[in-house]
């Protein structure tokens, strides 16, 4: 089987467009659940948000997707007390498969300068900088995104995105599905027992876990129902229910699979693991579990990448459309991770 990277970097990343007197960037992210805009000042250090509803197109369709997006960007243009014009770069991430189609409904719209990425490009650049390493993106479903550099080639590689059915391993929601399949087992006296089952009633508000399956097919439950249902998982590992902390340990290697594959196929770890040090940023509320899904997954990377260092990543995705936005302005120094990341958090409390 021919192999090809299932999403590009954008051409911007090797061939920037230098604009040293640019005073403002735009960065979007547009989810399935909402869209966050934020025009950064870089000469007031100042960051202006707007907010918009879900712009993915796999959930509402491209005409409500762009109008989300260029609802919440031009909110944000507002605050910011500038015209669209004045934008060095704008950056538009946005999670979906057909991100083609989106770009094309937003260049007629705008301009050539508002570029739309996949989200798990700018997912790695939250998590790295836009350098060398992988984003493991994991809330309610799963996705990993890397970039290397072997023999002189820039390669980037993604692994997982492919859904609640076929895909979304380590995630909220595979989990959930995961503990409530356990609970089951225990009751029908073909697994061993765990409290998974009693946690499963009360988290649901259903008097049996016969009534709790029912309610997978029959309401339906919402995937980000069942995802949210892993965080009684994690308290369960924690205080030591053996299913649970085994479901951790099964989600953290099928994860650990993923990136592993990732930090291969982009050249970040030959076969021996030898390799510089990386950073892989765990994103994602399924990490709010803590140690005890952290701690596995990162032995499961360390088996193929003993140097890459393991972390959560605090920073909100939007600042990697941010930080893109900079690069594609040849900005690449004009603002740290760190201090953007404080702007973004403020901007979020005001």
């Amino acid at each position: 089987m021919q192999r090809t990277s299932l999403v590009a970097l954008p051409a911007f990343l090797s061939s920037p467009q230098p604009r040293s007197q640019a005073r403002y960037v735009m960065g979007v992210d547009g989810g399935a659940t909402k869209t966050l805009a934020a025009v950064l000042d870089l000469h007031e250090r100042a960051l202006h948000v707007g907010h918009g509803g879900p712009s993915n197109e796999d959930s509402v369709g491209p005409e409500a997707a762009v109008q989300a997006l260029l609802g919440a960007a031009d909110e944000a243009i507002q605050r910011a007390g500038i015209e669209a014009g004045e934008l060095g770069a704008a950056v538009l991430a946005i999670a979906g498969t057909n991100t083609a189609a989106i770009a094309h409904h937003v260049r007629e719209a705008r301009t050539d300068a508002w570029i739309v990425i996949n989200d798990v490009v700018a997912a790695w650049a939250t998590a790295t900088g836009g350098g060398p390493g992988v984003a493991a993106i994991a809330g309610t479903g799963s996705n990993v995104f890397g970039v290397g550099e072997a023999g002189g080639e820039v390669r980037a590689w993604r692994v997982g995105g492919w859904g609640h059915v076929l895909g979304d391993e380590g995630s909220g929601y595979w989990l959930g599905v995961q503990s409530i399949k356990a609970a089951l087992r225990d009751r029908e006296a073909s697994g061993p027992p765990t409290a998974l089952g009693e946690a499963a009633m009360a988290f649901f508000g259903l008097p049996t876990v016969e009534a709790v399956a029912q309610s997978v097919y029959s309401k339906p439950l919402t995937k980000g129902e069942i995802a949210a249902f892993a965080i009684e998982t994690a308290k369960l590992a924690e205080q030591g229910d053996g299913v649970a902390c085994e479901l951790y340990e099964a989600g953290a290697r099928e994860l650990g699979e993923q990136i592993a594959a990732v930090i291969r196929q982009t050249g970040l770890a030959d076969g021996d693991g030898a390799a510089n040090g990386f950073p892989v940023g765990l994103i994602g509320s399924a990490y709010k579990a803590g140690p005890v899904f952290v701690a596995p997954l990162t032995r499961v990377i360390h088996e193929c990448a003993p140097g890459a260092s393991v972390g959560r990543v605090e920073m909100e995705p939007v600042g990697g459309s941010l930080l893109l936005a900079g690069r594609a302005c040849g900005l690449d120094e004009a603002i740290a991770p760190a201090e953007l990341a404080a702007l973004i958090d403020g901007a979020q409390q005001a």
